[in-house]
């Protein structure tokens, strides 16, 4: 027997917990949390690999609504933000609304009840709302390589580590110079026999100013809570401050790379190995990674870095696109995400019955980041072009948390069964506004090739503005970019209905 309840919400990191705490701080109560797998966290419960941290200052990376005077270090491990995401679902009385074990095997809009019906592994809901956050790097993205299956000793992604390994005294070969891959090999370099490295592009990589957070620091923020707010302001005023030379005048990140440049020369004396991790991209095209110990680790006699892709595996040896073969007993896959091609795309069919990644084949496009054309009362957390790449995507959540909000009391006000669908037109005028900014990015003009980019060559991945900016243009629902769904089947301009 179906479950009925006002919204349904998929998944249970950042955005999904962010999404069920604003729902019942808003006096929603009738919702449902569905997650896949058998606890909270998301990214964070998934990602257990050796060096597993976070890029983002800790005080950054969590919500205003539940800061956490504790943070043990400027950038905290993955345990203490696991632990950060246990913490907030306990406070906000969440876990009696979550559903374990509850994959989302396929979504169907009803255009008779108006309303959605969700299929799980735990049985079927039926939803006024839908809330995605399934986040987009919570799929591993498998490279498709000849003789893959033919290894015979471990093989696992990254976000999938398997601890059961023994990597001692091992050959193990890692593909990728991910953010993940840049805090495994320092991690694991000290106890293999052998590291490889398959390098297809350098990232540019700064200095982690990382440190552990002092006991009176962590008092005085505890004591004192706007100590702990101008902390978190002056992180997020100096990110908002560099936004511009991302997007609008990337030539200013001359500096940045100047620094960049230096942190390898003091990591890596080798002139012959620096040429080879020197990036030949405008820094920031690729995500800027942060690591004290990366290079350091690239020079120690049992590492090999291999400057080509890996192309094909014969047994243990793999060889790399430049013909450079190696020996292996373990394989690491850090090769990234399902980004501009999730799952959950194939799941979901809106009103004209076909699939969200069907309606996406020329590429993601969602009204203000929250709403496809075509599926109605259905929004996003983290969806197309939301993504930063300099700054929290806690404060793009909190952002799009205050928009389905307004969506929800634009439903109430509007009365009775009713539904909102984005306007095509809507749709295509925001993403040509988007696009026609992001031509002049450093993301699309600095010459490299990135997840940010489908395989057209498209970004429509990340934010081309500043935090701030994306807070105003989701603070309220615009009615006009939104037809009025009835049950009758009837359809009829929102303009002019009650605010």
């Amino acid at each position: 027997m179906a479950v009925q309840v006002r919204v349904a919400v998929i998944g249970s990191g950042f955005g999904g917990l962010g999404a069920a705490v604003r729902l019942r701080r808003e006096g929603v109560t009738d919702f449902v949390v569905l997650e896949r797998a058998d606890a909270v966290g998301g990214t964070w419960r998934d990602n257990t690999y050796p060096g597993c941290a976070c890029d983002v200052p800790s005080h950054l990376y969590s919500f205003s609504f539940a800061p956490n005077p504790g943070w043990p270090r400027n950038f905290s491990g993955q345990p203490h933000i696991r632990a950060y995401l246990e913490h907030v679902t306990d406070a906000y009385g969440l876990r009696p609304h979550v559903r374990f074990n509850s994959e989302v095997l396929g979504a169907r809009w009803d255009a008779d009840g108006l309303r959605w019906e969700l299929e799980t592994a735990s049985g079927t809901y039926l939803a006024d709302v839908v809330v995605s956050a399934t986040g987009p790097l919570a799929d591993p993205k498998l490279p498709d390589i000849p003789g893959l299956s033919s290894f015979p000793g471990p093989v696992f992604h990254s976000s999938r580590w398997d601890h059961g390994v023994e990597l001692r005294g091992k050959r193990v070969a890692v593909v990728g110079t991910g953010a993940s891959a840049i805090q495994i090999v320092p991690s694991i370099q000290p106890e293999v026999g052998r590291l490889t490295l398959f390098q297809r592009t350098p990232p540019w990589v700064l200095p982690r100013a990382d440190r552990r957070i002092t006991a009176p620091e962590r008092w005085l923020h505890g004591r004192i809570p706007a100590t702990r707010a101008l902390r978190r302001g002056v992180l997020w005023g100096i990110r908002e401050l560099q936004t511009g030379a991302f997007t609008k005048k990337p030539e200013r990140l001359g500096l940045i790379e100047a620094l960049a440049r230096a942190h390898l020369r003091r990591g890596v004396p080798d002139p012959e190995l620096r040429a080879r991790l020197l990036p030949d991209y405008r820094i920031g095209c690729k995500r800027i990674l942060l690591s004290n110990d990366y290079y350091p680790a690239l020079t120690r006699p049992n590492v090999d870095v291999v400057t080509s892709g890996l192309a094909e595996v014969r047994g243990s040896t793999l060889v790399a696109a430049d013909g450079t073969t190696a020996e292996a007993d373990v394989l690491v896959l850090g090769t990234g995400f399902r980004v501009t091609d999730m799952p959950i795309a194939d799941r979901v069919r809106g009103a004209d019955g076909r699939t969200l990644a069907e309606t996406w084949k020329d590429g993601m496009a969602a009204l203000r980041g929250s709403s496809a054309a075509g599926f109605p009362n259905f929004l996003f957390v983290i969806g197309p072009n939301t993504g930063l790449g300099n700054s929290s995507m806690i404060l793009i959540i909190e952002a799009q948390l205050n928009y389905m909000a307004d969506f929800l009391r634009q439903l109430d006000l509007l009365g009775g069964r009713a539904a909102l669908d984005a306007r095509p037109s809507a749709v295509n005028a925001w993403n040509r506004v988007l696009q026609r900014r992001m031509a002049r990015t450093v993301w699309n003009t600095g010459g490299c090739d990135s997840w940010y980019l489908d395989a057209e060559g498209r970004n429509t991945v990340v934010w081309p503005g500043t935090t701030s900016e994306f807070r105003r243009v989701t603070r309220r629902v615009d009615l006009q970019e939104y037809q009025l769904l009835r049950p009758e089947r009837t359809t009829a301009t929102a303009t002019g209905a009650a605010r």
